[in-house]
Formats: C-alpha cells, structure tokens, sequence
C-alpha cells in the first residue's frame, strides 16, 4: 500500500470514529484524491449510496448511483473493486487515480453512517456478486 492510501486509511478510520468529517479531513482527502472526492461528496449529499447487507452472514457490498442523467447504479467494495468503466480504464489500466468516485462515496457514507441499509437473504446477495 502506498503512502497515499495509509494516509487516507488513517483519515477515513477518524472521520469513521467520530460520525462526522473535518474541513482538515476533507483538506487532506481533497488533496489525494482531488475531483473524485468533490464528485463523491455530491453522491452521499443526494443519498445515492446504499449497503446490501446478506442476511444472517451479514456480508455486504455498496451500490452506488452514477452521476450521469440515467442514473446508473455500481456494485463496489470501497477499498478494492467498483464496476464502473472509470475504475477500469483510470485505475487499473492507466494507474492515474488512486481510486473511483464511487470507491470514495461508499467510503465516506460508510465512514459518516450515511448509508442507506438494504438488507436481503445470503442467496439475493451471492446472485448480486455473481454479476461482478
């Protein structure tokens, strides 16, 4: 892991223990992750970002709303993985960002609690991961 990604890991575990986020904070998250965090922060202000949680396992996965006029939806781990074409061609590929905007909406409504809690059998879920 990248220095980058340690100093975001330790700013997200503050903003996670208090439920609420610093002008600092956002300062610091706004400088590693620059227009993602701006686009990820409108996402969380419209509520677009929801955990599906498996019932009684109690695994989940985020999806989180595009920011396009037909309102796409991503499945995403927020440390790992995100469906979008962004993660792929940005991330993966080309290595430019540290992570996709729908990585950071999940992460920072996850951290703030502002999530909307989804929850489903263990089956629904695993149907839900077999389209990754």
């Amino acid at each position: 892991m990248g220095v980058s990604m340690v100093v975001a890991d330790s700013v997200w575990k503050k903003i996670e223990s208090a439920k609420s986020v610093t002008d600092e904070q956002l300062s610091i998250l706004h400088f590693l992750f620059g227009k993602n965090l701006e686009r990820a922060t409108r996402i969380v202000d419209q509520r677009g970002v929801k955990r599906i949680s498996g019932e009684p396992s109690g695994r989940s996965i985020f999806q989180v709303v595009g920011e396009s006029r037909r309102k796409e939806e991503y499945l995403c781990f927020p440390e790992h993985y995100c469906g979008c074409y962004s993660f792929f061609y940005d991330i993966v590929n080309r290595g430019e960002q540290l992570c996709c905007k729908h990585q950071l909406a999940a992460r920072l409504a996850a951290s703030l609690g502002a999530c909307t809690e989804v929850r489903v059998s263990d089956e629904q879920l695993a149907v839900l991961f077999s389209k990754l």
